[in-house]
């Protein structure tokens, strides 16, 4: 058996690229798995909204106005998906076309995911486990998601990749934030039942600054792997 250093080397580049593609694989499949809680949910809300359901106080508000609760989970569903593949470093770089034309379908999607939630928070009866605090949370974190948005379009039209990057890593970190909140509220029930309402807006609140610490992490200690 050949041990010439540039087998070793070629052996080393390998499994290398088998790791990457690896890791890639991981990152979109707990992406997805992440952002399949609010899908899931969003497709609950949508089979009551088409499929007549009874009016309870927990859906009455979307059954009397549905087009923004429509628009929401359909902004959301796919730009938590389709928003996971950007994370996949050989579609950014080999194939540059795809990367393009997705981003042009996810922006507008996160956008109506952001402002859509904001509405709701203005517009619609608070249920009675919400209250203003979280509807101030929504609308902080819905404007951060949005802004992200659009600094990330503005940086990627002045050609600055790195800033570009950053903003919609956030902006992604931000729409994930129905994920991390069920893992966040979970243990909680399991130990003190269902939360009051400010101590469901801060469970909630905390979700959505885990995501953007690890944003935050992702964009400082790998800047490489995910940029644009």
């Amino acid at each position: 058996m050949s041990h010439h250093p540039l087998h070793r080397h070629d052996r080393g580049m390998t499994d290398k690229i088998a790791t990457r593609r690896g890791r890639a694989g991981w990152t979109v499949a707990a992406l997805i798995g992440l952002g399949l809680i609010p899908v899931i949910a969003g497709g609950i809300r949508m089979a009551e909204l088409t499929g007549g359901a009874a009016v309870t106080p927990d859906n009455a508000r979307f059954l009397a106005s549905p087009v923004p609760i429509v628009l929401h989970i359909v902004g959301v569903t796919v730009y938590t998906v389709l928003g996971a593949f950007q994370f996949v470093p050989r579609l950014r770089r080999r194939k540059v076309g795809w990367h393009r034309r997705a981003g042009r379908l996810l922006a507008p999607c996160g956008l109506v995911a952001a402002v859509s939630g904001m509405w709701m928070a203005v517009f619609y009866a608070l249920p009675e486990h919400d209250g203003p605090l979280l509807a101030v949370f929504r609308l902080v974190f819905g404007t951060a998601m949005a802004a992200s948005i659009v600094l990330g379009l503005a940086a990627i039209r002045r050609r600055d990749f790195t800033a570009h990057r950053a903003w919609m890593i956030r902006g992604y970190a931000i729409g994930l934030g129905a994920g991390t909140q069920a893992f966040v509220l979970a243990p909680y029930y399991g130990i003190a039942g269902p939360p009051d309402q400010l101590a469901r807006a801060l469970l909630l609140g905390a979700g959505w600054l885990i995501n953007l610490i690890v944003a935050e992490v992702i964009i400082q200690r790998w800047p490489v792997r995910f940029s644009s």
